[in-house]
């Protein structure tokens, strides 16, 4: 089945062109959540494609050779055509839709700024830290120390920017917004965090993007059979 959002294009704009949608993804990916609430706050449905990353079919010639050569997930197919790597996703989602993106030349900067951050720092190490924890049977202590302690680096950046505004790039959200809530907006039993109490102001921050029309929680938008938990 597809999901579908209740909220349509934004008035006084010209709706875009119907495009069709596939979301190759599996359900713990938060990556794949950012793409899958990107099209449902634009008020796009997607055709779900669930994807077996806990058998290993990422990694297989086979899925590289018909899905993607980077081995990664997720992927969004429009009109057949596959794109990969969620940052410039999100951005070509935004230019489309004529939503989460920068207003001026200042503020798409910053944008990208924020997403190139995210993706290298706080997602980066927050989805490796978080899948070993919550998915992998014996996760080396000194591994885990060590991502956690990065972790908790980047927590406390993001914390510091949404302090004294509503969201990452000022009193809107942006792509941004969701790209760095993604593997935030899971379970906190799954990453081990507490954010109300070490990190007050990104817990305030998430429950904004919460309440944005439309939002939906990564395993409502993200459905399909789940990996085993470890914790």
């Amino acid at each position: 089945g597809q999901q579908r959002a209740e909220h349509p294009a934004p008035a006084g704009r010209d709706a875009p062109p119907m495009t069709t949608y596939r979301l190759h993804y599996f359900p713990e990916s938060g990556n794949s959540f950012k793409l899958a609430l990107m099209l449902t706050l634009c008020g796009a449905s997607f055709e779900p494609v669930w994807t077996d990353f806990g058998a290993g079919v990422t990694r297989t010639a086979d899925w590289r050779a018909r899905v993607n050569p980077m081995g990664e997930i997720p992927v969004l197919e429009e009109d057949g055509v596959r794109f990969t790597q969620t940052a410039p996703i999100l951005l070509r989602l935004a230019e489309r839709y004529g939503r989460f993106g920068g207003r001026d030349e200042a503020e798409r900067f910053e944008v990208l700024r924020w997403l190139f951050w995210d993706n290298q720092k706080l997602s980066g190490f927050l989805a490796a830290y978080r899948y070993r924890r919550a998915f992998t049977p014996a996760p080396d202590p000194q591994v885990q120390a060590y991502l956690r302690g990065r972790v908790d680096d980047f927590l406390g950046i993001l914390d510091a920017q949404v302090r004294d505004r509503a969201f990452v790039v000022g009193d809107r959200p942006t792509v941004a917004d969701l790209s760095m809530c993604g593997y935030l907006a899971f379970p906190a039993e799954e990453a081990g965090y507490d954010l109300p109490a070490a990190y007050p102001a990104v817990a305030a921050w998430l429950q904004r993007l919460a309440a944005l029309p439309g939002w939906q929680a990564p395993y409502a938008l993200l459905p399909g059979k789940r990996l085993p938990r470890t914790v």
